[in-house]
């Protein structure tokens, strides 16, 4: 399968709808369930803002179905967190466990390394998803804490880990 990478478009909001509304997409991420192409719109719109430092691609493949999306994030207004990025990654059902995700890793990567200016990726996981973690660990990120009770999915209340990169090899001047 030919994966291409790219930044995500208003257009693409409603690909992002279906593809997070499907079950086995939402249930591993920290999205609430039937969600519409209003919203997507208004997110990608939102993304687009000038002075928005935020990253967000998509995978397609060649005929142009939405394989995946990823994203990198500020952490927080705070002048003392500007280092640190949150990193988001999901999956359409359709392409999971083909190269997908470590695709889309490694555009985020090299963006966060490269150009971003990043020395921290940290991300939120559910505990038993241990593809994601695999997935994770593979790229370097290291987990930092088990946070029990975090998010009610499916009617359970389940625990999530935090976990951070840290830049390989941090620019000097």
């Amino acid at each position: 399968m030919q994966i291409n990478i790219r930044r995500a478009q208003v257009s693409d909001a409603p690909a992002f709808a279906e593809m997070m509304a499907h079950p086995e997409v939402f249930a591993g991420l920290l999205q609430n369930p039937y969600p519409s192409v209003e919203l997507w719109r208004q997110r990608l719109q939102d993304g687009d803002a000038p002075g928005k430092t935020d990253l967000h691609l998509v995978a397609v493949s060649d005929e142009g179905r939405l394989l995946a999306s990823g994203g990198l994030f500020a952490a927080g207004a705070a002048l003392r967190r500007r280092h640190a990025i949150g990193l988001g990654v999901s999956v359409a059902h359709h392409a999971q466990g083909q190269g997908v995700g470590r695709a889309m890793m490694a555009a985020l990567l090299d963006y966060a390394d490269n150009w971003g200016h990043v020395l921290r990726i940290e991300l939120t996981v559910y505990a038993d998803n241990a593809r994601a973690i695999k997935l994770y660990e593979r790229f370097g990120f290291e987990h930092e804490g088990r946070m029990k009770a975090y998010a009610l999915r499916a009617g359970a209340y389940v625990d999530t880990l935090a976990m951070a990169r840290l830049h390989p090899n941090p620019p000097a001047w």
